[in-house]
């Protein structure tokens, strides 16, 4: 809670519960004015009006010029808050009335640590852009007790994990309240008791997100540490806390009447909220579980970000049995129709429940988060559309991008500022390209000086204090003080530490490492941060391995582990460091958004080609790290190949104003065309016209006239299951022409209408020995026209297609699917025939 001000400050409490100064530094002298030393420890609003004292406040109050710089400022939110941004002046006749965005965590500052890694930063970050596009959306999440764990190295170098209880007084959330002054509360069916959950709100903004606390007074001991750590305990916890934020967090939403055209699950955690808004749309209709869940898929958006099967939460029959048991009896289903949603085949009582699977069969749409992500997706997916080519699998990308002004420096604001306006990444970006271009190398350079400047003098800080919260003694405190170069080519490695993530590689060749450090000409220094999860002993080991290293005497000054990588260290860095190493094995790397934060700094990438940077990368933005991806050691060699022969030698190389030409080149390139489009803005348009638009419009038609084209959809569905087994292929007969040929084939219905399917003429994409055309290689699929019935036959049909081609026709089959207009095949309904020879 904070404390209450004076009238003429009374302002100060609105700016500081706006999460909106975590990226718009409007308000940052104001601030600075309130407690200059505060403000330099914290950079945290809420924070610093908790530890103000009175005297100081009603001196400011007290303060003509203070008051009204204040006024400024909140006119400059109010018209923020406003506008109808690029959203309204882009569909001004759009029917969407908001989109629910559901997600684990969310990392939107230092203020709200409810992150464990990038799943959370991209939460904020699309929290955001959608505040700055003016999208009409809001978040869904828990309010942990004491989130994600805090990293503690000791003295032989291992990790610790320390959790720190957070008060949610402390926190700039504030309780909702009903329309009679109430507390907003939702309750969740447990088995034997009714689950409490306590309803709050963070401002980031335009956009409210909603978190659920399970810590109430009227729960067990127990149920109350549900929302307690984000991942923590086992897999029971972590089913609780899914059906929290599915159920609870849809139960909010309701309670609060914030109508809702579509649920964007991000990632499966969040799977639970189907069931729930399915029950809904059943008492609003007055329908069954099915048709409503036809309704419902409309409205649902699932994006994956998993790149492996045993990344997904499964549980097994009887958890779901137990949890979801008074769900399931207000759904009116058995219990084994739910669990084959959540089974490549349903009919199979020993496999778990998936959540991914489940979120799948139950959204209209599916997106990977990269383009490579995309392909693996398919391929994860495939299991589940039987027969269906893995190109054919209803999953497409959108590729991540960052918010561009949470990770911006105060340097490259500025240039960025004068290039192209302070409003740059509110609307259209299509011109920023040309703008960078704008700034002179001299500029850019002594931008990039500056920044590694401060990002040495904020590690040098950092550093000694972890050193001496451990005991080290006033000699190893000064060399702290003095570690590292602000002139030395930086790199950067900070990720959670884990296997498939590779943080060792550069220790694989400790004497080629020592080279690069100490070179007497051309020196190399490294910053590693990355925390390990809390039962994941490989990923300890590699901790170690780097904090020992460090205290070597090989790494001299140049090379330091920085420990419990936050966000805020995370900004440090990717603001300062000259480039960003991202080693993952391939291709386990959904995206991997950390190094698109060093792109609007300056800062370039040397990266494994796989997530974002397989579709990123060019020679002249970076670096590819090539090799054998499925060997470490040839992959560690060439990562040293390229530091010894090419990165270290051009940023030394200076021209005869002392600024490393090819390097700015490189600098500016990346700036310029990968800033833009890697960037959330780019990325929350993409979801509005891909995905967004599409889902509110079929939602809301199937919702028309109590859920009648719902209805629809389920007896075509229901006809199709009955009489598909019964399709039978006749004679297919082929004749030749100069431009390709004509086919036409005999299909036996068994009574079904050819208005229910759609014969299609289907060859792969073709084969090729140079890459660039196999890549560009597209399946052929082309639509069969219906002649009529066969002659002499029951329930035969006859189909014909023109193929203009220089293929072969063997290279072509028939295939029946399902089609209704309203309908997408084969993400709503997979069935599918191939034409065989009698």
């Amino acid at each position: 809670m904070l404390p209450d001000l004076p009238v003429a400050l009374a302002g100060l409490k609105e700016l500081a519960t706006d999460l909106r100064w975590t990226w718009s530094h409007a308000a940052d002298a104001l601030w600075q004015q309130v407690d200059a030393e505060l403000w330099g420890k914290t950079e945290n609003p809420y924070v610093l009006l908790q530890n103000v004292g009175h005297n100081q406040l009603q001196a400011l109050a007290d303060n003509p010029d203070f008051c009204h710089k204040l006024q400024e400022v909140l006119i400059e939110r109010q018209d923020y808050l406003a506008r109808c941004g690029w959203y309204g002046d882009s569909y001004p006749q759009a029917s969407i009335r908001h989109i629910a965005f559901f997600s684990m965590e969310y990392g939107l500052g230092t203020a709200l640590p409810f992150y464990a890694g990038g799943l959370g930063i991209l939460s904020g970050d699309i929290l955001k852009a959608a505040s700055d596009l003016c999208i009409p959306l809001v978040g869904v999440g828990l309010l942990y007790h004491q989130g994600y764990f805090r990293q503690m190295i000791d003295a032989d170098n291992r990790q610790h994990e320390i959790y720190t209880t957070y008060q949610p007084s402390m926190l700039p959330v504030r309780p909702v309240f009903t329309e009679l002054g109430d507390w907003l509360q939702v309750k969740v069916d447990l088995p034997g008791r009714p689950l409490l959950l306590r309803v709050w709100v963070a401002q980031v903004g335009s956009v409210s997100l909603y978190l659920l606390d399970s810590n109430h007074p009227l729960n067990s001991p127990i149920d109350q540490g549900i929302t307690s750590q984000l991942y923590g305990g086992g897999q029971e916890l972590r089913f609780l806390q899914e059906l929290v934020l599915g159920v609870g967090g849809w139960r909010a939403l309701e309670a609060l009447k914030v109508e809702i055209d579509v649920c964007h699950l991000n990632e499966g955690h969040a799977a639970f909220v189907i069931l729930e808004r399915t029950h809904s749309l059943m008492k609003a209709t007055g329908l069954s579980f099915w048709p409503s869940l036809w309704i419902n898929r409309a409205g649902t958006l699932f994006t994956t970000h998993t790149s492996v099967a045993s990344a997904f939460d499964t549980y097994d029959a009887a958890l779901i049995a137990r949890y979801a048991s008074p769900l399931i009896e207000r759904l009116q289903i058995g219990e084994e129709e739910l669990l084959g949603l959540g089974r490549k085949n349903p009919q199979d009582a020993r496999e778990p429940f998936n959540l991914a699977w489940f979120s799948m069969r139950c959204s209209l749409f599916a997106n990977g988060v990269s383009r490579k992500h995309g392909e693996t997706s398919r391929d994860l997916f495939r299991e589940l559309y039987p027969h269906w080519p893995v190109r054919d699998i209803p999953i497409g990308h959108i590729t991540n991008g960052i918010h561009m002004p949470s990770w911006d420096s105060q340097w490259t604001d500025s240039l960025w500022t004068k290039a192209a306006g302070k409003e740059r990444w509110k609307g259209d970006i299509d011109e920023l390209a040309s703008a960078i271009n704008q700034i002179s190398d001299q500029e850019l350079w002594h931008c990039r000086n500056r920044q590694r400047q401060d990002l040495i003098e904020h590690v040098r800080k950092r550093h000694v204090r972890e050193l001496s919260q451990r005991g080290a003694d006033k000699l190893t405190l000064d060399r702290a003080e003095r570690v590292l170069d602000p002139n030395i080519l930086t790199l950067g490695f900070a990720r959670r530490f884990t296997e498939y993530k590779r943080p060792g590689l550069l220790l694989m060749d400790l004497s080629r490492l020592a080279a690069l450090l100490n070179h007497p000409v051309h020196p190399l220094q490294i910053l590693i941060a990355g925390k390990a999860h809390a039962r994941d002993s490989a990923g300890k080991a590699f901790v170690h391995d780097w904090a020992q290293f460090c205290q070597s005497p090989a790494a001299g000054n140049r090379v330091i582990f920085l420990e419990d990588y936050d966000i805020t260290l995370a900004h440090d860095m990717v603001q300062g460091v000259d480039v960003w190493l991202n080693t993952p094995k391939p291709p386990w790397e959904a995206c991997g958004t950390s190094g698109m934060k060093v792109l609007v700094n300056g800062g370039l990438n040397l990266s494994v080609l796989d997530g974002w940077w397989a579709q990123a990368y060019d020679n002249q933005y970076g670096w590819a790290i090539c090799g054998d991806s499925d060997s470490d050691e040839d992959t560690s060699r060439a990562l040293f190949e390229l530091l010894e022969t090419d990165v270290v030698p051009l940023f030394y190389q200076r021209n005869s104003a002392g600024v490393p030409g090819e390097w700015i080149a490189r600098i500016r390139a990346s700036m310029a065309d990968l800033t833009p489009h890697f960037s959330s803005n780019r990325m929350l348009r993409d979801y509005i016209d891909q995905y967004y638009l599409k889902a509110a419009v079929a939602y809301q038609a199937r919702l028309a006239n109590r859920g009648q084209l719902a209805t629809e959809l389920r007896e075509w569905e229901h006809t199709l299951q009955r009489y598909w087994c019964e399709l039978r292929w006749g004679a297919k007969r082929v004749v030749p022409n100069p431009a390709g040929f004509t086919l036409e084939v005999d299909i036996y219905l068994d009574g079904l209408s050819p208005d229910l399917i759609e014969v299609q003429l289907y060859a792969d994409a073709q084969i090729y020995a140079d890459v660039q055309q196999k890549d560009a290689a597209e399946p052929e699929c082309l639509i069969m026209k219906l002649l009529g019935y066969k002659r002499g036959a029951i329930d035969s049909y006859t189909y014909r297609t023109e193929v203009l081609t220089a293929r072969p026709s063997d290279d072509y089959t028939p295939r029946a699917i399902p089609f209704h207009e309203h309908a997408l095949t084969p993400q709503e309904n997979c069935l599918i025939s191939w034409w065989q020879s009698a």
